[in-house]
């Protein structure tokens, strides 16, 4: 499956990278993230168990447990707050 992969605020910064296009074999948010900490580094330090980022999925925020669809938009990024 393909996902196009959106980064923002300082994960994008982290990261260098503000989008990709990425083939995954996995079902779920948890296991995107998964494969993205297996990078190693950055991606596994700011992706770590314990920190906190956000994933939302064709523009809707979801759990980890939430199916991924082929083709989906997902957007990981840092809670904000608003004011």
């Amino acid at each position: 499956m393909t996902l196009r992969i959106l980064y923002f605020a300082r994960l994008r910064e982290r990261f260098g990278l503000a989008e990709e296009t990425l083939d995954f074999s996995g079902a779920t948010a948890a296991d995107l993230v998964r494969q993205l900490q297996a990078r190693g580094g950055v991606w596994a330090e700011n992706l770590a168990a314990g920190r906190t980022f956000r994933v939302a999925v064709n523009q809707e925020i979801v759990a980890l447990d939430a199916p991924l669809p082929d083709h989906a938009e997902v957007a990981i990024f840092p809670p904000v707050t608003g004011g």
